[in-house]
């Protein structure tokens, strides 16, 4: 009976593809499934043989501890630079489109809570 290994829901791809890479180098069979066409289905990786279990999650832990060090260096990396994305980077780079979303929620914000009044319900 297949077993689940890996969830790939909002993984990134570079990640999934060292993954897939780590089980083909380790001799461990998978297969994967798709979000199907609409999206709904969960992605993942999935075990052949049960007995494989304790090997692929021992070097799946080692692989994320691995990773998320790298990814913090990298991070580190871009701060020290000043590369990264930040909020007030973001907004200072398309103001108008921050002004526009800012717009639109504070309407949407408005016409919910007019309607809400409008019909009677007063707290």
């Amino acid at each position: 009976m297949s077993t689940l290994l890996f969830r790939l829901t909002n993984v990134p791809e570079d990640e999934a593809d060292e993954i897939r890479e780590l089980l083909r180098s380790n001799g461990i069979d998978y297969y994967e499934t798709s979000a199907g066409n609409w999206g709904i289905s969960m992605p993942a990786l999935w075990l052949i043989k049960d007995e494989d279990l304790f090997k692929a999650q021992q070097l799946l832990e080692e692989y994320q501890h691995q990773r998320s060090i790298t990814q913090h260096e990298k991070y580190l990396q871009l701060k020290k630079t000043g590369a990264n994305i930040s909020l007030l980077s973001s907004i200072k780079e398309r103001p108008w489109r921050f002004i526009v979303y800012l717009g639109a929620i504070l309407f949407i914000l408005y016409v919910s809570i007019k309607m809400v009044f409008e019909f009677g319900l007063k707290f």
